[in-house]
């Protein structure tokens, strides 16, 4: 893939971001969402590519645009292939709420190289380049939390566990308080919280529980660019989630799924913060109609990992970004 191409990616994840923080703390999720699916949908049109939608908002008859299968981007006899594994807006909640690490982000492969994850769970664990190769998706979290802390020349005491607050994880947050680790917990945005384990003044060592497996792909792309590691496990809800992830191709449901089963080739990554968190500044609405994003933009081919810190006109933007503006008392 052209590296140029990540710049272009990045102006799409910046759109989404622009688009979905008018709606930081206004408590519509919907709005927020929607804010974010339409900017990056038309941000698309910008691009000469000849892309397909692999991982999005769900399939055609749930999702208007960004669905599963979608062909995006210019075309073109020049156009390149790629699958793109894409959120608009990861931690939908998060914006609404005003919280912290709402995100866009997007990851971008040769056709054919990402898992066409359904929309079920994931069981996951993910860490940084210092213990790549030593986790095991397969292993107590016991056992992955000193085998982290002994590749990082940690105390496990030292070591800081990031896990989502749900129920689901009451077992797993009082099995790792028992080793004596750290732990981190968060509302939403697990693709931050896994990237977080590669960046190494983030404070995060260790990723572990239960998320989407879409966001799982996502993370996965990432961390290979980062030289991190990810493993993940399909958690069916039910039988029609079987049925649907024969369909996408998914030969055994529940085999441990390693880096190379979920993402391979060349890839890319790019994030735009929304909210402020610990991988990336939200977006700051300036004087003047003006504002400011900072993203992250990655290549596995080159290992190239790139913040681009940016201050926007908001009158210039195509198709009128500032439509995004919601109104007094709407």
């Amino acid at each position: 893939m052209d590296r140029n191409l990540a710049l272009e990616f990045v102006r799409i994840t910046e759109a989404a971001a622009l688009a979905s923080a008018r709606w930081m703390g206004r408590g519509d999720e919907k709005a927020a969402d929607q804010a974010a699916v339409d900017a990056m949908r038309r941000a698309f049109n910008s691009v000469r590519i000849a892309g397909t939608v692999v991982i999005g908002e769900g399939e055609r008859d749930e999702a208007p645009m960004l669905y599963i299968g979608e062909k995006v981007g210019l075309e073109g006899p020049d156009a390149p292939k790629v699958d793109i594994a894409l959120d608009p807006l990861e931690g939908t909640t998060i914006c609404a709420q005003g919280g912290v690490g709402a995100t866009s982000v997007i990851a971008v492969a040769e056709g054919g190289c990402f898992l066409h994850a359904p929309d079920t769970y994931m069981d996951k664990i993910a860490c940084g380049p210092g213990a790549r190769g030593k986790i095991d998706i397969d292993a107590s979290p016991e056992d992955n939390i000193k085998t982290v802390a002994k590749a990082l020349g940690k105390d496990v005491s030292d070591v800081t566990v990031v896990i989502l607050n749900r129920p689901r994880h009451e077992a797993l947050i009082q099995t790792v308080r028992k080793t004596g680790a750290r732990i981190h917990l968060i509302g939403d945005g697990d693709v931050s919280a896994a990237v977080a384990t590669a960046i190494g003044d983030s404070g995060i060592d260790l990723l572990l529980g239960v998320g989407g497996a879409p966001e799982g792909v996502i993370s996965a792309a990432a961390l290979m660019c980062m030289g991190g590691d990810f493993q993940g496990r399909l958690k069916f809800r039910n039988d029609e989630e079987r049925k649907r992830a024969d369909r996408m191709g998914v030969k055994d449901p529940e085999m441990a799924l390693r880096m190379t089963d979920l993402c391979k080739g060349h890839v890319m990554f790019c994030a735009t913060g929304v909210t402020t968190g610990p991988l990336l500044k939200g977006v700051r609405y300036l004087p003047g109609h003006r504002a400011s994003t900072h993203s992250i933009v990655m290549r596995s081919a080159t290992g190239t990992v790139r913040t681009i810190e940016a201050e926007h006109s908001l009158e210039k933007k195509p198709d009128g970004m500032i439509h995004h503006v919601p109104r007094a008392g709407v």
